[in-house]
């Protein structure tokens, strides 16, 4: 059986008391998103509706429908009615890391983008009359910092870095709301897709330019995109809180990573980016690129989530090849 918050409208399911359900598709949710027309926000709401919830979106635009709510990260304010009306709420805003390079301006927005987005929704959520029975904000593996040949699960020591740092901040911010309702900040590594930090890659590849990244031995935190979807939603029905790591089960090197985007896209990899010429990208360089993080998600595994591509092989080959499943 799995736990789940209680959907709204129903005066006899108190917020205190989560419902329980016996069959594999959890009730019907209210499920508000900040960040939903981004690249896993995309997905992440179409797994949702696929399940039967309805899926609320926050736009910094003046709405278009019902279903859109119009938030301001930058001057603090989201419409507290669709706050009320949510049974969960979720965050991926914030400016992507993937812009390079990260000028000094750019540092402040990364860093600004995410905690005052963040901190804007827990001071609403805590200010909620009902406030929703979870809110899942989210984070990223670059807390731990480079940290070769180490196995960090969720217990492992905050590492050194401007990316360390930034999540630092932004996991704070979401422990504003921490009093009031079920907080998960789930830190995410590379999600291999047709999009975000993949994109470049994928690129370059397809012009036949794959490379081995430095050295090619760090391990990089990989997870597919339809399993970082799907683990998030794992996380709506489950009793979990606080750091979650949403990285897949079987650890990869930057090598084994770029290989295997070689090999799907059926294109040469041959060229080296040499270390000394990433770390001429500052810090992008360092915290992205050449940081080594074996992360282990092992609340994830504990909890009974099953991923659907296991090793970097079928990650890759899922969004690249042709292969994709249902």
């Amino acid at each position: 059986m799995s736990r789940l918050p209680c959907p709204r409208g129903n005066p006899h399911h108190p917020r205190s008391q989560p419902r329980v359900v016996a069959d594999a598709r959890p009730a019907p949710l209210r499920v508000l998103v900040a960040g939903a027309s981004g690249f896993i926000g995309t997905e992440l709401c179409r797994q949702l509706k696929a399940d039967g919830h309805t899926v609320l979106t926050l736009v910094r635009r003046t709405p278009a429908g019902p279903h859109e709510h119009r938030w301001s990260p930058t001057e603090g304010t989201v419409d507290a009615a669709a706050i009320e009306s949510a049974d969960a709420v979720i965050n991926l805003a914030g400016a992507t890391t993937g812009r390079i390079p990260w000028t000094r301006p750019y540092k402040r927005e990364i860093l600004y983008s995410r905690v005052r987005g963040t901190t804007t929704l827990a001071e609403a959520i805590s200010a909620a009359a009902t406030p929703p029975a979870v809110f899942l904000n989210g984070s990223a593996v670059g807390y731990y910092g480079d940290q070769p040949g180490v196995a960090l699960d969720e217990s492992a020591a905050k590492g050194a870095g401007f990316l360390s740092d930034v999540v630092e901040a932004w996991e704070k911010a979401a422990q504003l709301a921490a009093g009031s309702t079920r907080v998960v900040t789930f830190r995410t590594g590379l999600v291999v897709g047709r999009g975000g930090a993949f994109t470049p890659l994928a690129l370059l590849t397809r012009l036949g330019l794959g490379a081995r990244i430095g050295s090619g031995r760090q391990n990089w935190p990989w997870i597919g995109l339809h399993d970082e979807a799907a683990a998030i939603r794992h996380l709506l029905g489950s009793s979990l809180s606080g750091v979650v790591n949403l990285a897949g089960p079987t650890p990869a090197t930057s090598a084994e990573v770029t290989r295997a985007l070689a090999r799907a896209l059926h294109r040469w990899h041959l060229l080296v980016v040499p270390t000394f010429a990433l770390r001429l990208l500052g810090d992008a360089g360092n915290d992205l690129l050449l940081t080594s993080e074996q992360v282990v998600p092992a609340k994830l595994i504990a909890d009974g989530f099953t991923f659907r591509d296991a090793t970097i092989d079928q990650a890759v080959a899922a969004e690249f090849s042709g292969s994709a499943r249902a």
